[in-house]
């Protein structure tokens, strides 16, 4: 009988740590390119980039909450309150988006942005 209680609060134990100190952050990742790279895309070679130093800007009720720097490979994180955002990025580029982004309660979501070039 002591095995059994033994056992069983053992397993209490380990679900209780694993609970609390598993909390997941919100917020989001994801890759952000820029393209077209080059004024004629061809078949077989890549027309767009990874935006590398790229820094983008999340706002909530026309206040800043946030920015992330992309990495040299394109890729950013960034810690958010659930909620909707407005995104806008310091790089130069005719066209940006999507605009707006989503966190959902307890979920990294991946958000994927494209900085239009204007190559045409």
């Amino acid at each position: 009988m002591t095995r059994v209680v033994a056992l069983g609060a053992l397993a209490a134990f380990a679900l209780g740590c694993g609970s609390a100190g598993g909390s997941t952050a919100t917020g989001l990742h994801g890759y952000v390119k820029r393209g077209p790279t080059m004024p004629v895309c061809r078949v077989g070679v890549p027309c767009t980039a990874p935006a590398k130093g790229v820094k983008l800007r999340f706002s909530r009720a026309g206040k800043l909450a946030a920015t992330a720097t992309t990495n040299d490979r394109g890729w950013y994180r960034v810690v958010l309150r659930p909620g909707s955002y407005s995104v806008s990025t310091s790089a130069k580029g005719s066209v940006f988006g999507p605009r707006t982004a989503t966190v959902q309660r307890g979920r990294m979501k991946r958000r994927d942005f494209l900085i239009d070039t204007g190559i045409r």
